[in-house]
């Protein structure tokens, strides 16, 4: 869903207020799963993950990122290559402090640079042994976080944004709220290894638009 409303708002906004309203949207849809699923988040790797995105914010701002329509495209439909990749190889795994730091500065610096880090995030849980309520409900924690540092960083090209503007971004945020809801219901009575599979090729599809217009960028 992200993926997709970030796709949608590249197309009507400059590249950096299409992010910073994403980030509002995904801040309610994320911080709802989360909540929805409270009980299952696992609050020490949460930490950990908190302090990889701090790193990841503090060196883009140090050098002063400003993002690039291109850039974003490509970077975006690249990144299904990730959860491709044989991880149980890797052996990336969340539940480990390392791991976790690790996937917290990847995940906080693909948020702000290209909008979104949602397959870079499953790379690290997608082979743990934690339950499929577990990795969504601390995934969805982390990346409310990650969407609230993407607010702060391109709050500048937000303020700008006239009133219709945010009338529409506070219609969006409850209709968020509700696909949340429906997905939790969704969760609850899908298997661990259909779930996994479905993020894989839908991740992937969505990725191949990004990447096809983004070459296209380049023509």
């Amino acid at each position: 869903g992200g993926l997709i409303l970030l796709w949608i708002l590249l197309f009507l906004y400059p590249v950096g207020t299409a992010i910073a309203i994403h980030g509002v949207i995904q801040t309610v849809s994320n911080g709802s799963r989360a909540w929805f699923s409270r009980s299952y988040i696992d609050w020490k790797i949460l930490g950990t993950l908190c302090m990889g995105v701090a790193a990841a914010a503090s060196v883009l701002l140090f050098i002063d990122y400003t993002p690039n329509l291109t850039v974003v495209l490509i970077g975006v439909g690249l990144m299904p290559i990730l959860v491709w990749l044989p991880v149980r190889h890797l052996r990336l795994d969340a539940s480990r402090p390392s791991h976790a730091f690790i996937c917290g500065l990847l995940s906080g610096a693909l948020t702000l640079s290209v909008g979104v880090a949602g397959p870079t995030v499953d790379i690290f849980f997608i082979r743990t042994k934690m339950d499929r309520r577990k990795i969504i409900a601390t995934k969805a924690s982390i990346q409310t976080l990650s969407h609230l540092a993407k607010v702060a960083f391109y709050w500048n090209a937000a303020s700008a944004l006239p009133a219709t503007d945010w009338i529409s971004v506070v219609i969006a945020a409850p209709i968020a709220v509700l696909g949340a809801r429906a997905g939790n219901g969704i969760l609850q009575r899908i298997t661990d290894a259909n779930f996994r599979d479905w993020t894989r090729w839908i991740v992937t599809g969505v990725g191949t638009v990004y990447l096809v217009q983004g070459l296209q960028q380049l023509t």
